[in-house]
């Protein structure tokens, strides 16, 4: 029998994988399929609260270390890997459980949403125009507007992936499949923890200063000192940018640490602004959401025909 999936979404911090663990192991046959940009590199375990080896024991983990910090790693690849961990997990006649916090990742799951190819070339040079000072956003914003409406103008990544696919596809970014904006019937029932500012901002200062504790600037000195680096990706995750900053250009440390805190509360809110759109998921309290979501897996599995 092939169990379907379900997906537990929130922001950063909001205790969505002590959750999902508390459910797994309580039901015995529910394997974890992580939804995180950069769980997927190997060595970045601290900074990413990846989880631990005692958890992956406990309750069986996908999508992580998937690559070397060096490589760049799309949504695509991500799409492609997920759909495969699905199936492995149902072939073992197990239920794959969601768990995440990367929107456009999630999105890209949830919705199968056609993705565009690469355009190396043409995304290189984008990065030396950025790096050079150029408004990028007010080209986007000529050439596809639609997509530019879209995003924030200061996120560099979406813009220089929307740009680099217009200008590489000679087709708009947005007209990719309907939009993010569009919200379809999905094939995965969605369970999300509700966002508590105060809470998140207090549980994201108390997190950071438990990586610095475990070693997080350790572990990101070793990455940079590799001999292939870090990729323009894995180099932009939070906390591993601020403290590249300390160690590359002299930041003091706790001006670095502090950066670390304030962007990782503004990735928060980027994500509840983008889950807090979607209107298919079903919003729970964190104290009611270890029985929520076990009702949804066991809800899916009951829809399964005998």
């Amino acid at each position: 029998m092939s169990f379907p999936p379900i997906a537990l979404v929130g922001t950063t911090a909001s205790g969505k994988s002590a959750v999902a663990m508390a459910v797994a192991q309580a039901l015995g046959d529910v394997e974890i399929l992580c939804v995180d940009s950069m769980c997927v590199y190997q060595e970045m375990d601290i900074g990413t609260a990846k989880p631990t080896r005692a958890d992956q024991a406990l309750v069986a983990h996908h999508l992580l270390d998937l690559v070397d910090p060096s490589q760049e790693f799309s949504v695509a690849e991500f799409q492609r890997a997920t759909k495969a961990a699905i199936a492995e997990v149902q072939a073992r006649g197990h239920q794959p459980l969601l768990v995440g916090g990367t929107g456009l990742y999630h999105r890209a799951v949830i919705d199968d949403l056609e993705l565009p190819g690469r355009y190396p070339e043409v995304a290189n040079g984008l990065w030396d125009r950025l790096v050079g000072g150029e408004d990028l956003f007010a080209e986007l914003e000529r050439l596809d507007p639609v997509a530019a409406s879209r995003m924030e103008p200061d996120n560099d990544r979406r813009v220089v992936r929307a740009l680099e696919v217009t200008v590489g596809s000679g087709r708009p970014f947005s007209s990719y499949g309907p939009g993010l904006e569009s919200y379809g019937t999905p094939g995965i029932a969605q369970v999300g923890l509700s966002y508590h500012r105060a809470e998140v901002d207090e549980a994201i200062a108390e997190r950071v200063g438990e990586f610095m504790a475990r070693g997080f600037l350790d572990e990101v000195e070793r990455l940079a000192r590799r001999p292939r680096g870090m990729s323009r990706t894995a180099r932009q995750a939070v906390g591993y940018r601020e403290l590249l900053s300390h160690l590359e250009d002299g930041i003091d440390l706790d001006r670095a640490v502090g950066a670390t805190v304030r962007a990782t509360k503004k990735l928060a809110r980027r994500q509840w602004a983008w889950f807090g759109r979607d209107p298919r998921i079903t919003w729970v309290e964190p104290s009611e959401a270890q029985e929520a979501l076990r009702t949804a897996l066991l809800a899916a599995r009951a829809e399964v025909p005998d």
